[in-house]
């Protein structure tokens, strides 16, 4: 596997994962975190435009194919829904890259953690959260190591659980 930025031309395949997302989501009793739409095609399309949306590729051997095995966010930078954090303190106040809308094909095994990885290896100091029913993200998270910090609210004051790694 390995990690590339994704381009317009991923659009639509992008868009295929984070439906089937929005679906394994509602299976898995986590409905309103990214709900029917989430995320919308104007803000994947802002997140490729500015080279912030990765794709991770699974390079099967035997084949000149690519298939996206995962697709998530990346950016290093102050995040303002993370500039405020109740029940909890971040793990320090240093420079930090950020992972959201992450979704795998759940193909293969470990592609979530592979991106998680990779991120890390960006700058090792990551924020990430997740919705309070996303019980799959954050077992991923601890199983990664990254540390419970405390609530964050987003654009649209819901409630998150973040986390770091650092």
């Amino acid at each position: 596997m390995y990690i590339k930025k994704a381009s317009l031309n991923d659009l639509e395949p992008i868009m295929d994962l984070y439906e089937n997302a929005r679906r394994f989501m509602r299976v898995h009793g986590n409905p309103d975190q990214w709900g029917t739409s989430y995320p919308p095609v104007n803000l994947v399309k802002e997140g490729i435009e500015a080279g912030n949306t990765y794709l991770c590729i699974d390079d099967i051997e035997c084949t000149i194919d690519e298939e996206i095995a995962a697709v998530f966010f990346y950016k290093e930078g102050i995040d303002p829904t993370y500039l405020h954090i109740s029940d909890g303190q971040w793990l320090n106040d240093k420079p930090y890259g950020v992972v959201h809308r992450i979704t795998s094909t759940g193909k293969v095994p470990g592609t979530a953690s592979f991106c998680l990885n990779w991120a890390y290896n960006q700058c090792k100091n990551l924020k990430i959260d997740t919705h309070k029913d996303n019980v799959a993200m954050q077992k991923l998270l601890a199983k990664n190591g990254f540390t419970y910090c405390g609530i964050i609210h987003t654009e649209d004051d819901s409630e998150r659980l973040a986390y770091q790694k650092c």
